[in-house]
């Protein structure tokens, strides 16, 4: 998807949330919000995030994925449209040698959001929604937590090649560790994985994910561990 369609789709999602909540958005989608702010900026901020040089897997390219996947979850949402926007900041601040980007992505939506015209309340759920990226340990009942961690996750079940394309970008991210300590902290981070009860929270993503992610974190485990 290029920046344009990702911009558009921005300032679609901003916008929808801003009429619900009863703004004038009579200017249209793109020009303007109730509070005077265009989206684009907003947009073009995060999309240059997305693009920054140390990404090789969390690239706009996952951006359009875990977006794709809401769309396709979006019926167990509450609010799709905030889980939206918590997709396009989830990984906004990202640096892999750093353990808080979650955190940070989290404050960059807080700051970020009551100037683009979003409440309070869709403010916090979206935060909430970002640093809950740091587990996918999404609580029974929580829908939106259920459908950002399963879009998030998706790329688990993906067929052979997806999944190499991925662990490989996902490496090349942690070029700076050596191998040895990349493939026991790696090992540590997929065990993990698979001692949780479910991976995926969702009716969707239980009856089409959960089984071909588990066969993948348990074939790439073997592989690291010999």
């Amino acid at each position: 998807m290029t920046a344009p369609d990702l911009r558009s789709r921005f300032a679609a999602t901003l916008h929808a949330l801003l009429r619900d909540a009863g703004a004038d958005t009579e200017t249209g989608v793109g020009t303007g919000t109730s509070s005077g702010a265009d989206p684009s900026p907003y947009a073009d901020n995060l999309l240059a995030r997305w693009a920054e040089p140390q990404r090789r897997y969390h690239t706009t390219d996952h951006l359009t994925a875990v977006l794709d996947h809401i769309d396709t979850l979006a019926e167990y949402a509450d609010d799709p449209d905030l889980v939206r926007l918590a997709a396009w900041f989830h990984d906004a601040v990202y640096r892999p040698d750093r353990s808080e980007n979650e955190e940070r992505s989290a404050r960059l939506a807080e700051r970020a959001l009551p100037e683009a015209g979003l409440s309070d309340d869709g403010t916090s759920e979206v935060a909430r929604l970002v640093r809950l990226t740091t587990t996918h340990a999404a609580e029974p009942g929580d829908r939106n937590g259920a459908v950002l961690c399963d879009a998030d996750l998706a790329i688990l079940a993906s067929g052979p090649d997806a999944y190499a394309a991925y662990t490989a970008a996902v490496r090349e991210e942690y070029g700076f560790v050596p191998d040895d300590a990349f493939r026991a902290g790696r090992a540590a981070v997929l065990e993990q994985l698979l001692a949780l009860p479910r991976l995926f929270r969702t009716p969707y993503g239980t009856e089409r994910w959960e089984a071909p992610a588990r066969r993948n974190l348990a074939s790439e485990l073997a592989s690291l561990t010999g």
